[in-house]
């Protein structure tokens, strides 16, 4: 047992999720950090002491490394203060900034600066930074990792955003290298350019077009061109947002032949089914777009075997106007989709029908993406651990209202949909930020890992 006599929180919980499974514990909590981790009964005294209801589980805080919060330049798309507060919310404890759809992108140590500058006193949990890998800042990247991004995006194909330009495969081949001198990942938005000019153009309402102009063969396509030139480099690659289950052999296949290669998908794609997208319903575009059904359980299944590593938000919002949401027209409208507040139960609900437990659903969305930015005091209830917490209702349902989210525009595919599992508190470093009666207190979350130099 801890050597700490008085500690500032112990959390009693009936179940309580951490690196050993899951189990009743007491959790110490000094100075912010978790400091004991302990049978339920243990004889913890603290200046405050929780005791968990039974019918919640102890999870660790989420942590979520793919969230556009697009300020500074398109804070009317959303912001710091509007996206932590959505995060907290759902029990997502630590963002991860994409470098755009921000004015201007992080692709320069003073852009890095600017965005901390908008960030600074605003956010209600963690938040850390990409950097972006484009055209011509090849010389940025040494400069900017030493200011403390945790990495670098590229794009294989127009990003959507004028000011943050895509790649081609020689520029791919010489950021790699430098990359893996820098030991930072490459986050790769994987569709082949050429793939996608080739496909029929998106436009007009109907859902089945859209889904033409972006087809799989543009995921598999850069998916292996990604592949090959990490086997090559030996730079640690990840695939964003992975849509296309065809990818998973290759990724499996790279990784018994020790390419560093790691893959993520998204709630939406695991959760939706282009065979139910209404026509119109332009609330349901992003890119990689929404596939079948059997490709959807064929992504659960790349879960269940691990060759998909992680379920991040790839929160992507827009004010209404570009959703194009009465006009209904698929080619025009903005491609992302918002559900930052809703990942835990939008997964939640999905797994346990598929047999999996919440130590799964802590892997995929709290311990690996905290690894994959080497943020090992995250996504963990452990000794040493920052205190991040969410309190989680396993078998309360909810119907998602949308004005009951925090982001800035209420617009998401899940307005209505009836889902299993409500966070009922958040906790960062020890301090309950979110409740059941709303947000607690003002924005007191850090910055990561320092500023710029």
């Amino acid at each position: 047992m801890s050597r700490v006599l008085q500690f500032d929180l112990v959390i009693r919980a009936r179940r309580a999720v951490t690196p050993a499974g899951e189990a009743a514990r007491a959790i110490g909590v000094q100075y912010g950090a978790v400091v004991a981790v302990e049978p339920y009964d243990a004889p913890l005294t603290a200046s405050r002491e929780v005791e968990l209801d039974d019918d919640v589980v102890l999870l660790p805080g989420l942590v979520d490394t793919h969230v556009h919060v697009n300020e500074p330049g398109r804070t009317e798309w959303e912001g710091f203060a509007t996206a932590t507060r959505a995060a907290a919310a759902g029990g997502v404890t630590t963002i991860v900034d994409m470098p755009l759809n921000s004015v201007p992108p992080t692709t320069t140590v003073e852009a890095l600066r600017v965005k901390r500058a908008a960030a600074e006193g605003s956010v209600h949990v963690d938040v850390g930074f990409w950097g972006g890998a484009v055209p011509g800042n090849l010389g940025e990247l040494r400069g900017l990792r030493a200011a403390g991004v945790y990495g670098f995006k590229c794009f294989l194909l127009p990003s959507g955003v004028e000011e943050f330009g895509h790649l081609t495969i020689g520029e791919l081949a010489e950021v790699l290298p430098v990359l893996g001198e820098l030991g930072a990942p490459l986050v790769v938005h994987a569709e082949d350019a050429g793939a996608v000019d080739h496909a029929p153009p998106a436009g007009g309402r109907r859902y089945r077009d859209f889904l033409a102009s972006r087809p799989r063969g543009a995921e598999n396509l850069a998916v292996a061109q990604v592949i090959e030139l990490a086997r090559a480099t030996g730079a640690r690659v990840h695939v964003l947002h992975l849509a296309s289950s065809d990818a998973l052999p290759m990724i499996a296949s790279a990784r018994r032949d020790g390419v560093a290669v790691s893959a993520e998908t998204c709630p939406h794609y695991l959760s939706f089914a282009a065979e139910d997208v209404p026509d119109g319903a332009t609330q349901f575009k992003c890119c990689p777009p929404i596939r079948e059904a059997a490709n959807r359980e064929l992504l659960w299944e790349g879960l269940r075997a691990g060759v998909v590593d992680l379920v991040v938000s790839d929160h992507s919002p827009c004010t209404p106007e570009l959703k194009r949401l009465e006009a209904g027209d698929f080619g025009a409208a903005w491609g992302g989709i918002a559900s930052l507040q809703l990942g835990l139960p939008a997964v939640w609900t999905q797994a346990r029908a598929r047999g999996f437990g919440l130590t799964d659903v802590v892997r995929w969305m709290a311990e690996r993406p905290a690894d994959l930015v080497g943020l090992t005091g995250k996504g963990r209830i452990a000794f040493g651990a920052d205190a991040d917490f969410a309190v989680f209702a396993p078998d309360e349902e909810l119907v998602v209202d949308p004005a009951r989210l925090h982001h800035r525009h209420p617009v998401t595919p899940y307005a209505g949909l009836r889902l299993t599992g409500v966070v009922r508190s958040t906790w960062r470093r020890g301090v309950e930020i979110c409740n059941e009666s709303g947000i607690a207190g003002e924005p007191r979350g850090q910055l990561l890992p320092g500023g710029a130099t």
